[in-house]
């Protein structure tokens, strides 16, 4: 028998447990003690950021948020034999025939953008009272898991989706209470005119607001997926886009099939939305297959890569709501990038750097930039005797108006930033992201309710506000082609005389792949050791980014041509992927002969999808690993669900609950000091990711 907890139909945060049958297909629950007349709820696994609990995953191989098969016979025995119960057995055999759902609508990305699509549509099906059918399906474990906190948020958007959400308990409580934008040297920071308006923002965690979105999606009705990647695009007779296919789970890296072998499913839809953020790996080759950036504004995307910690400072130190912006060091002249610090709630602040990814040095480090800036005079007693709680990199879309594609395609349409609506200068894309997929989910509705053709989305974008602000802003980013300074001075005349009406529209530069130097021509950089106090070393921020790939399967990251890094990459260009990517993914080790040779450590890739970009060749391709894989950033450090008496009750879990989010109760005496947690509450009831403490009190 399996527990879970679930939230009862009041707003108390009283919680039970219910048990499910071990072989059990129905994860919805309904209250048999309510009204006749009151419909029946589907409760989310994450209703509130501690509810644990799986998704109805209505009419296919259920599997729990981490993406682990419930097998019954892999998890049964006695606790004594834990070794033979993870044996891993291999077959080979046939092409497996994977189970097909129908959907109305099928979203591509549990994100800003896809939530928004499948809110709007919920709601104008109540509006209309008509019933569409809507899922999500997200890669990441559970929903928000993919996205790292800190986050300044314009809530334009929100307060057209869910004017209420205040009422409705969403996680935005700290407004921007004071604004710095600065130029930084190695030794000063000097204030600069402040060009941002953050006047009615906040400074939110992003992770918690997306896993407040997912709990009001499926409140309305949604289905939402999390833990399975959307691996291919089904098209059918004449090219049209009829749906996604999920990739298998439970392939070797030899590519067989293991004991937990789960095949993957096919989710089809009248309408297929794609919202896999930046770089999405599908949203890329619909764009391609289909010509949508020559049909749109017809310039390449430009990137960028973001790479950022959240901290726990002094709370004398602490002042929430403060938001500073920097321009200059650590980055030089010709390099575009900045930083940014954002005090947030519980005396946590999140801080990063932006590198532009079309940077000229090949020896230059977006990892090692991020840790020498942090050494500034003006950030560093900040962050001393503090400490990092997580760490995560991520690619931004820089491109702005002149790169927006052509966003439909036929049976479909590319939402959020998979197509791109970042504005750069406010350094914001979140409420540009939902608004979009609001506009894709009303010409959604009105192709399924109406009759009328999703090309009206392209309409509504050039009709709405974003449109009208990525035009104001389309001059700043490739003003910034021609050097620091002089990309100041442009985009200063942009912003407070010109105010984005300048009778021209700059170019971008050279793709960013295309602009990297041969090292015959480039200086080498050597960057300062970290000191262990507010840099650090590679293998550190990968502890703290949670980041887990299963070690046996099929390799995500792709070489379309293995001899390139050896005969091309090392000695033109200095081998830069051991150096562009912020997790040391890709390492020259030398050979029993000496010679260096590309290692790929795929199982400490963050998906931030740089070395996709910046590869001076094209050559690697990232394609999604098994759903449930990669980073994992908590609502919290500690996941705690409801404190229990002093009394010894309760335990761990039986050991075959293995693999599934479970909820346990730990011994705080025993373990409150790893958590930070007063012994004086006895005993805690935690969520456990991928795995348990045992009877016998092991972690297994």
């Amino acid at each position: 028998m399996f527990r879970k907890i679930i939230s009862s139909h009041s707003k108390s945060k009283t919680r039970k447990f219910v048990s499910i049958s071990h072989h059990s297909t129905n994860y919805c629950y309904y209250d048999h003690s309510a009204p006749p007349s009151s419909p029946s709820k589907h409760i989310s696994p994450r209703q509130k950021w501690l509810d644990i609990t799986p998704t109805s995953l209505k009419g296919f191989n259920r599997s729990f948020s981490a993406g682990y098969q419930l097998n019954s016979t892999q998890y049964s025995g006695s606790n004594s034999n834990k070794r033979n119960r993870f044996s891993v057995r291999r077959g080979f055999s046939s092409e497996t025939v994977r189970e097909c759902i129908n959907y109305d609508v099928v979203i591509v990305g549990g994100g800003p953008a896809g939530l928004s699509a499948a809110i709007r549509l919920k709601q104008l099906c109540r509006e209309s009272d008509v019933d569409l059918s809507v899922c999500v399906v997200e890669k990441g474990a559970e929903v928000g898991a993919h996205i790292l906190s800190g986050n300044v948020f314009e809530p334009r958007a929100l307060n057209e989706l869910i004017p209420q959400w205040r009422e409705e308990e969403a996680p935005i409580s700290v407004s921007v209470s004071s604004d710095k934008f600065m130029l930084l040297t190695e030794k000063h920071a000097i204030p600069l005119p402040n060009p941002f308006d953050n006047k009615g923002n906040y400074v939110i965690s992003l992770s918690q607001f997306v896993r407040w979105l997912g709990q009001k999606a499926e409140e309305l009705g949604v289905e939402v997926y999390p833990g399975f990647a959307a691996k291919e695009v089904l098209f059918d007779e004449n090219e049209n886009v009829i749906g996604i296919a999920t990739n298998d789970m439970g392939i070797g890296k030899d590519g067989s099939k293991k004991d937990n072998f789960q095949p993957g499913v096919e989710l089809k839809g009248r309408i297929n939305l794609f919202a896999e953020g930046c770089r999405g790996s599908l949203s890329e080759k619909l764009i391609k297959k289909y010509n949508l950036r020559e049909k749109g504004q017809g310039q390449h995307q430009t990137y960028a890569l973001g790479i950022k910690e959240v901290w726990e400072i002094d709370a004398s130190k602490h002042k929430p709501g403060a938001v500073v912006h920097t321009l200059g060091w650590p980055l030089d002249h010709k390099t575009y990038g900045g930083s940014f610090l954002y005090h947030m709630q519980d005396n946590q602040v999140s801080i990063g750097l932006v590198c532009a990814l079309n940077y000229h040095n090949p020896y230059f480090s977006p990892y090692d930039e991020f840790q020498k800036l942090k050494g500034h005079p003006a950030i560093k007693p900040l962050l001393e005797n503090g400490t990092v709680i997580q760490y995560g990199a991520r690619t931004l879309n820089e491109g702005g108006f002149q790169s927006i594609p052509y966003p439909v395609f036929p049976g479909g349409a590319v939402v959020g930033c998979a197509a791109g609506f970042l504005n750069v200068p406010k350094i914001k894309g979140t409420h540009t992201a939902m608004k979009s997929g609001m506009l894709a989910a009303e010409s959604a509705f009105g192709v399924l309710n109406k009759g009328s053709n999703m090309e009206i989305y392209w309409e509504n974008l050039k009709n709405s506000w974003i449109w009208e602000e990525l035009h104001r802003a389309r001059n700043y980013r490739p003003a910034f082609e021609y050097g620091l300074f002089p990309g100041m001075a442009i985009s200063g005349l942009e912003h407070y005389l010109l105010k984005g009406r300048a009778p021209f529209t700059l170019k971008h530069g050279k793709p960013d792949h295309e602009a990297t130097d041969e090292a015959s021509v480039s200086s080498p950089i050597e960057y300062p050791k970290p000191d262990g106090i507010v840099s650090f070393d590679v293998p550190t921020s990968l502890y703290r980014s949670n980041t887990n790939h299963n070690h046996d399967q099929p390799a995500h990251l792709r070489l379309r041509d293995p001899q390139v890094p050896e005969l091309v990459n090392l000695p033109k260009y200095g081998g830069p992927e051991s150096r562009y990517c912020p997790a040391r993914v890709y390492e020259y080790i030398a050979d029993d002969k000496g010679e260096l040779k590309l290692q790929i450590n795929a199982q400490n890739c963050l998906h931030c999808k740089a070395c996709d970009i910046k590869d001076p060749k094209q050559n690697i391709e990232w394609t999604v690993p098994e759903g449930g894989g990669g980073h994992y950033f908590p609502a919290a450090v500690v996941l705690a669900v409801a404190e229990m008496g002093g009394d010894e009750t309760g335990g761990g879990v039986a050991a075959a609950e293995i693999g599934v989010v479970v909820a346990v109760e730990i011994d705080v005496a025993a373990f409150g000091t790893a958590f930070g947690v007063d012994e004086s509450v006895g005993r805690l009831r935690v969520c456990a990711w991928v795995g348990c403490w045992g009877e016998n009190g092991g972690w297994i």
